[in-house]
């Protein structure tokens, strides 16, 4: 069972001194444990909806809108400058200025999907700062995982493959389909634009579902919520994540030391299992759950299991 949807304590604008502006904002006790919640997406923002997952009696819950989506400002719906100084390096270095703000010594990181890639990222640069992590839908979005989301999943849907690629200019349809449309979601021509985003949004919710009819995602029936999100997406699945291809593998060693606890749905199919089961091999403190029947949403006993690890951590003393 999930806990009731509060409303927050605290909240403001963090200034980056590079253009941006980013929201936040605090949940729960003050003087509970502090967690830090990393949206996917890149682009979804931080719904009031993550809060469910924490007890607010023991969790000082922080949560914060990525640059570029969201509260935060300039805003990818409306502003290509929402793609400049945004990068994976950038977001790292915001969530350590968001953490001094907030006079903050160490927090249990918990991230889905891209917010699971952005916390490894934080955790294998700032390892001090990292007194637990809780993943969930675990990806590291590396070059062969976003060849998978597009062209090896092409091989599953092909059908919707073939409706992506035709928004595409035929010579950069074998290539990286994220780079390609991101050049498209920038184009002066507002139809270019919201064709560009249709598709790949489209081609979101194809995948997100693992038979039967697509639902369309609500989050993307407006115009510039499609665009803003689908500019975010492509610009980091297009660079994959602004890291080198081991920008976290590599750096494994630095985090064996803090308890983790990885959740992945076995029918996950837009991304592959295997990063998530070798990355918590080399962690000695690592559980990795695998839920059989699960794709890459949130069922009842995905929720279920994420309540009773919170609930767990909440009471356990901080290593």
């Amino acid at each position: 069972m999930s806990y009731p949807i509060g409303e927050p304590h605290d909240a403001g604008m963090m200034a980056t001194g590079d253009g941006h502006r980013v929201y936040w904002e605090a949940y729960g006790s003050p003087d509970g444990k502090p967690a830090l919640v990393l949206h996917g997406g890149p682009g979804s923002g931080a719904s009031p909806w993550w809060r469910q997952f924490f007890d607010p009696s023991r969790y000082r819950v922080v949560m914060f809108d990525q640059r570029g989506c969201g509260r935060s400002t300039p805003n990818a719906r409306d502003d290509l400058a929402a793609l400049e100084n945004n990068t994976t390096a950038h977001l790292i270095a915001d969530i350590e200025a968001l953490r001094d703000l907030l006079g903050i010594d160490r927090w249990l990181l918990f991230g889905a999907s891209w917010g699971s890639t952005l916390g490894l990222s934080y955790a294998v640069q700032h390892p001090d700062r990292v007194s637990e992590l809780v993943l969930w839908a675990l990806v590291t979005t590396r070059a062969r995982e976003v060849h998978w989301l597009t062209h090896v999943m092409g091989e599953i849907y092909p059908k919707e493959f073939d409706e992506l690629l035709s928004v595409i200019p035929p010579e950069l349809r074998s290539g990286n389909i994220p780079m390609a449309l991101s050049g498209l979601l920038r184009s002066p021509d507002a139809e270019v634009r919201d064709r560009a985003a249709r598709a790949w949004c489209a081609w979101e919710d194809r995948i997100a579902t693992l038979s039967g009819p697509v639902v369309p995602s609500r989050e993307w029936q407006e115009p510039s919520a499609r665009l803003g999100f689908a500019r975010l997406v492509t610009h980091y699945f297009g660079h994959h994540a602004f890291q080198a291809d081991d920008a976290i593998t590599a750096n494994l060693d630095r985090i064996r030391g803090i308890p983790a606890y990885f959740l992945r749905g076995r029918l996950d199919i837009a991304s592959p299992l295997r990063p998530a089961y070798e990355i918590a091999q080399h962690l000695p403190k690592a559980t990795l759950e695998i839920v059989e029947a699960d794709a890459h949403g949130a069922w009842d006993d995905t929720l279920e299991r994420l309540v009773r690890v919170f609930d767990t951590l909440g009471n356990a003393t901080t290593p």
